[in-house]
């Protein structure tokens, strides 16, 4: 009913820029908040960025002044601008939306996720 497709991540070298999209598409009424996650090897999911429909951004702590999130309504996309990269920022970067159906039942969807690696 609802699908998220993610591209854009790549293997880049170490202070170098990659911007990431995600594509919502199905059986859509409204899409509300939409975010990034990623999991780094090993390691559990944690929010990188989320974008509401109103209000504030939110970024984790660690990618504060180098990401950038930000959606475009009318293509049901959100991006995320990635800059001065980090060999710590390599994960599978997973995107999330909130959303309302057309069929009235409402459930966050995740997309298949996109690797990013970091490394010279």
């Amino acid at each position: 009913q609802v699908q998220l497709v993610e591209s854009g991540g790549d293997l880049v070298q170490p202070g170098g820029s990659l911007r990431l999209s995600c594509v919502a598409s199905g059986s859509i009424f409204r899409i509300n908040a939409m975010g990034w996650y990623r999991q780094p090897p090993g390691k559990q999911r944690e929010l990188v960025a989320v974008i509401p429909t109103q209000g504030s951004t939110n970024y984790a702590d660690s990618v504060k002044g180098r990401f950038t999130i930000s959606r475009d309504n009318a293509k049901n996309t959100v991006y995320l601008q990635m800059n001065s990269l980090k060999p710590e920022d390599t994960a599978v970067y997973y995107c999330n939306a909130l959303v309302s159906t057309v069929t009235g039942s409402t459930a966050r969807y995740w997309g298949q996720g996109t690797q990013v690696t970091v490394s010279s």
